[in-house]
């Protein structure tokens, strides 16, 4: 799996914490650490999919298309990722060999298997559990930093 994924899921976190308001590819870049080209790329991945739209001129910026509840992190991953979770060889394997003959067959299996379960599991969250998460961790943050201070 991609950094894009990661970076996609932090993105729609931050405009789901936003409320309706609008924020730019700047203040989004700032906040993921990188520059404002790549989140505007990253942004318009998301606005195919449908999951951010954008409000233009003064105070525009990127906004959720639907509800956190909405939207699932499969569909974010979809949006953004469209490899498989693992790769199998570049090269075809040596067909002279046992193990070069059949392995392909046997990992595709297993690796399918695996691309279920993870797109099960992405299913099943939502942006507002990644994000009612995001909040929890900062709470925890807090409380051990009063503890400790």
């Amino acid at each position: 799996m991609s950094s894009r994924f990661a970076f996609a899921v932090h993105v729609l976190a931050l405009l789901s914490l936003q409320e309706g308001v609008p924020l730019s590819s700047e203040m989004i870049a700032g906040s993921v650490n990188t520059n404002p080209v790549l989140v505007r790329r990253l942004l318009s991945m998301l606005a195919e999919a449908g999951l951010t739209t954008s409000q233009l001129g003064a105070g525009g910026g990127a906004l959720l298309a639907r509800a956190p509840g909405d939207i699932t992190l499969l569909e974010v991953y979809r949006a953004v990722d469209d490899a498989q979770l693992f790769g199998l060889h570049r090269e075809e394997p040596n067909p002279a060999c046992m193990v070069g003959r059949n392995i392909q067959v046997v990992l595709r299996g297993i690796i399918d298997d695996a691309q279920r379960a993870m797109e099960s599991a992405l299913a099943a969250r939502t942006l507002a559990d990644a994000t009612a998460d995001v909040e929890r961790a900062e709470r925890q943050r807090a409380r051990k930093k009063r503890a400790h201070g």
